[in-house]
């Protein structure tokens, strides 16, 4: 007899754990087995029954889906809300702490750290959560708050905050997250190394060690003038950096709207 053919739910369902374990494996280098990646990553267990929600939250069965959710949140410490919307790809390294709203919607192959968050600001019906796009990373820690947008393949630090849109293949960082690298240029001629999730600029660090480094450039120069000397004449790299110590000073004093990206 001819083999059958499985129906298309299961070889879908099939397709999409193969992929996740291939993410697992390509994105973590600690999966050393397929065991280990089965029974051993909370972020994947936590995406699997999220899908289960999901079929449910989309036939309107929203109590069964909230407590599938729920169950999930108690096993793994990831509470995705069943009517989220994930694409495949999607991986969350360690998980714990992680929380990801009704409204949210994630693209393909992102990725995201313990901790994060991508939840709402307020009691506001309708689309109220993020949408991450395709290639995203978001840090440790990071929360990005409201029906903001961050763009296809940018990256958010570990700890930001960021409740503005974010450009697609940018860098953010900072609370208010703000934009320090967009299509692998420096903004405002801000240093940045190599542009790696653990190693971001710190745009404010940055500010102030440029203060710093002025400040003792004014006290030497005030002593000349006290003994009789013509002060030192001098031109480098701190004369850029003053206009984004200046914005940096304003955007935490909340004297420009607050304007972090």
């Amino acid at each position: 007899m001819p083999r059958r053919r499985p129906h298309g739910w299961l070889a879908t369902a099939a397709r999409s754990l193969r992929r996740d374990i291939e993410v697992a494996r390509e994105r973590d280098p600690a999966a050393t087995s397929l065991t280990e990646i089965l029974l051993c990553y909370p972020g994947l267990h936590a995406l699997w029954m999220h899908r289960g929600a999901h079929a449910l939250y989309q036939r309107g069965l929203r109590t069964p889906a909230r407590v599938v959710s729920q169950l999930s949140r108690a096993v793994t410490g990831i509470e995705i809300h069943p009517g989220a919307t994930i694409g495949p790809g999607f991986f969350i390294d360690h998980g714990m702490g992680v929380v990801i709203g009704e409204t949210a919607e994630i693209g393909e192959d992102v990725t995201i750290y313990q901790g994060v968050t991508l939840g709402g600001t307020g009691k506001d019906v309708g689309k109220r959560h993020p949408t991450v796009r395709d290639g995203v990373i978001v840090g440790t820690g990071a929360s990005v708050l409201g029906p903001v947008e961050i763009g296809e393949g940018a990256k958010v630090g570990a700890g930001s905050i960021v409740i503005r849109d974010v450009p697609a293949n940018s860098t953010v960082v900072g609370n208010p997250g703000r934009a320090v690298v967009v299509d692998g240029q420096r903004v405002r001629d801000l240093h940045h190394p190599d542009i790696e999730h653990t190693r971001l600029p710190d745009p404010v660090a940055e500010a102030m060690a440029c203060l710093v480094r002025r400040v003792g450039e004014l006290e030497k120069d005030l002593a000349d003038l006290r003994a009789g000397r013509e002060p030192e004449i001098r031109k480098g790299p701190d004369d850029d950096c003053l206009p984004t110590v200046q914005e940096e000073i304003s955007t935490i004093l909340g004297l420009n709207g607050g304007a972090g990206i």
